[in-house]
């Protein structure tokens, strides 16, 4: 499985150094694969387990102190939390319909113009086409949590950032897509 993380590539890895992020993301990466395959249920893929033990791995790093204890059960603490909140999401049915939806291309409602339906398809895929480009990850986090239904104090906690830096990516993300718009 490799060598364990040392507390200098982890104190490298917070500041920045990405070939001590590669180093504690390699290492981490068996734990967090275990993990998301015993996660998966409807509403939840592996790779979307995956994506939420990373994003806990990169919070734990930057959140380790080395008084602490060892990094390794830390951050495997922090992943697993991390993918069982997600199995929740994903077992509260909250984005059931958009896991069992059909794209308006495959299947047009009945009664409706074709020419909305495109127009609507059109605006869909440019609103995401914005999120994508026009967003810092940041942003992308804070959009996610509060369309999630979190309020901004949520958002502070879970992102562990000050509220008022969540208000102003909110600000942001609605000025971004506004002008990606127009």
């Amino acid at each position: 499985m490799g060598t364990e993380v040392t507390n200098s590539q982890i104190c490298q890895a917070a500041r920045g150094d990405e070939t001590a992020l590669a180093a504690v993301i390699a290492r981490m990466l068996p734990s967090i694969r275990a993990e998301a395959v015993k996660a998966v249920c409807p509403g939840l893929e592996a790779e979307d387990a995956v994506q939420e033990g990373l994003i806990a791995l990169l919070r734990a790093v930057q959140s380790y102190r080395a008084g602490q204890g060892p990094f390794e059960p830390y951050a495997r603490r922090c992943i697993a939390n991390a993918i069982r909140d997600a199995r929740r999401a994903a077992g509260r049915k909250k984005h059931q319909l958009l896991n069992e939806s059909v794209e308006l291309e495959q299947q047009p409602a009945a009664g409706q113009d074709p020419e909305e339906i495109a127009i609507r398809n059109e605006e869909y895929h440019l609103a995401m086409h914005n999120i994508h480009t026009r967003l810092s990850a940041f942003e992308k986090q804070v959009l996610l949590l509060f369309l999630d239904g979190y309020s901004y104090a949520a958002i502070a906690q879970k992102l562990a950032k000050p509220a008022k830096a969540v208000e102003n990516a909110m600000v942001r993300v609605r000025r971004k897509l506004k002008a990606g718009r127009g």
